[in-house]
């Protein structure tokens, strides 16, 4: 978890990391360490058979994941620090970088926003849930997906197809597209969703 030059909070994989390391804690009262000491006495051959041997011990979800990730190693990209992650997204895409910071200096104006980085994308979560995620989809087109219940598109809310919790989306091509009306939108997802 870094602090952005606002002062905003940014996440990245490491704060998914102690999350899935506290719900295996409250669901199955072991930690990290008791279950890793398990999983390597039963000696797994390989994530299928262990994902297998999890389900049957009630361990699902995130703390699964956890735990097939201590066992089997951690993609590169989780080892990565929010930074890394987004210099990666727009490394060949740099003409996008400044309509990803427009929208973030948005964001740290709404009010309590956490930023989660990603491999692919930025997430936006108010202290209740995610309400809108960033990613440079093309070379050329950066969408923000906004978590906007009952909202129909129409103009440039457009359906998305990012996530599911976020069914719409605004596409953006240029600094000067994010404007009153994206803002507006913006503040509206983050209102709905605080």
């Amino acid at each position: 978890m870094a602090n952005t030059r606002d002062g905003s909070t940014m996440n990245d994989w490491s704060t998914m990391r102690e999350m899935s390391a506290r719900l295996l804690v409250e669901r199955t009262g072991q930690d990290l360490a008791a279950w890793n000491q398990r999983i390597q006495a039963e000696g797994f051959k390989d994530e299928k058979e262990l994902r297998t041997w999890l389900r049957a011990q009630g361990v699902t979800g995130y703390a699964q994941s956890l735990l097939v990730m201590e066992q089997f190693g951690y993609p590169d990209f989780m080892l990565s620090s929010a930074g890394e992650l987004i210099d990666g997204q727009y490394a060949d895409r740099p003409g996008l970088r400044p309509i990803l910071e427009a929208i973030l200096a948005a964001a740290d104006g709404l009010g309590e926003v956490t930023v989660q980085a990603r491999k692919t994308y930025v997430s936006l979560v108010s202290p209740r849930r995610t309400f809108a995620r960033i990613q440079p989809t093309t070379k050329q087109r950066l969408d923000l997906a906004l978590r906007l219940e009952g909202q129909k598109p129409g103009g440039r809310l457009l359906p998305s197809k990012i996530h599911e919790t976020t069914p719409l989306q605004i596409s953006l091509t240029s600094l000067d597209e994010v404007d009153a009306e994206v803002l507006g939108w913006l503040q509206r997802a983050y209102l709905e969703n605080r």
